[in-house]
């Protein structure tokens, strides 16, 4: 089975430290996957920024659930790299993937910064399926980043 590789970008109009603020708070993750996914976390910290990061071992095991109800297995966040204010990869183990990297990077413009993801991932099985409810969800994430975070004006030359 090959991997599935997606990619995603969203100019915003906010300046890379607020978009960082943003990707890192648990409630702006929860809020870019509502209404398709809910996971939980085990405390309350209000951004992962607050917590030790160790590369490459688990922060915090989430349950997963399908439209905020249904119970689809769980993923163990876990970055392999974490750089304040430009962006992370996490590639955490899933009950429901037999490999999940997900790429995140705020890169800054002149107007604000784009929010890039790239994903690549491979599911346990349905792979046609889960890979057309990944972009569903990505899709879905970067409207919300954009609604949320504003996008900057338009520079068009007539």
């Amino acid at each position: 089975m090959d991997l599935i590789k997606l990619s995603f970008k969203s100019d915003v109009a906010v300046s890379p430290t607020t978009a960082w603020e943003w990707i890192t708070s648990l409630r702006g993750v929860a809020e870019e996957m509502r209404p398709y996914l809910r996971m939980t976390a085990l405390d309350d910290a209000a951004s992962i920024k607050y917590r030790h990061i160790t590369p490459g071992q688990p922060l915090m095991r989430n349950k997963v659930f399908l439209f905020g109800f249904l119970p689809m297995g769980h993923s163990d966040l876990t970055f392999t790299e974490f750089k304040e204010g430009e962006g992370f990869v996490e590639q955490s183990p899933m009950g429901l993937m037999t490999f999940w990297r997900h790429e995140r990077r705020i890169l800054p413009t002149a107007n604000g910064c784009v929010i890039a993801d790239n994903l690549t991932f491979q599911p346990r099985w349905a792979s046609p399926i889960a890979a057309f409810f990944i972009r569903t969800l990505f899709r879905h994430r970067h409207k919300v980043l954009r609604r949320r975070l504003g996008t900057p004006p338009r520079t068009d030359s007539v």
